[in-house]
């Protein structure tokens, strides 16, 4: 059979992203205004100037005769299936999306949505969070999506509240030491 017709791999026109987080069935993909000025962002950048890019690749590729043995046509057509997968995946997103201001709530002790909260775990080690949509997290920045177990438990807890966060190693009681949100996006 004709390489041509043959899928290269079973998951080829899955629209999912490997490593990306799905979404709860029934939820909403919450987003920060940043979180989806991003996605957005990034979406018009594949669309507008990588997309463009590989498709020449591939075009002066494809004239310069055999397809079979030609990296640059091989490469470039992978790399515009991975592109337009990308794309479907950020439209569907953006699709989704309900963006929520956390300046709402500014000036709040409550947890919610867009949240930065400081707490100290029972061995008075102090972390700071920040509860965003399942397409911002970034544990690295601190940024954890609102489906995380432990933005789940601190959520509609206030500055000084004592919350039990359940860990695989059994409960741990987490002391809320400050909230805050940003300002109101105009």
């Amino acid at each position: 059979m004709n390489k041509a017709f043959v899928k290269e791999t079973e998951n080829d026109d899955e629209d999912e992203m490997p490593g990306a987080p799905p979404i709860p069935p029934g939820a909403k993909n919450y987003l920060t205004p940043a979180g989806y000025a991003a996605i957005k962002a990034e979406l018009l950048q594949l669309i507008d100037v990588e997309r463009p890019e590989v498709v020449k690749v591939v075009h002066w590729a494809a004239s310069n005769g055999d397809r079979s043995e030609n990296g640059d046509y091989i490469y470039g057509k992978r790399r515009l299936r991975e592109i337009d997968r990308r794309i479907r995946f950020l439209t569907k997103r953006l699709d989704l999306a309900e963006v929520v201001d956390p300046g709402v709530h500014h000036g709040s002790d409550q947890i919610f949505f867009g949240a930065t909260v400081t707490y100290a775990n029972s061995a008075g080690e102090e972390n700071t969070i920040t509860i965003v949509g399942i397409d911002e997290f970034d544990p690295l920045k601190g940024k954890v999506s609102w489906i995380s177990p432990i933005a789940r438990t601190l959520t509609k807890a206030r500055e000084g509240d004592t919350v039990t966060l359940h860990t695989p190693n059994g409960p741990e009681e987490l002391d809320i030491l400050s909230v805050s949100y940003p300002e109101k996006v105009s």
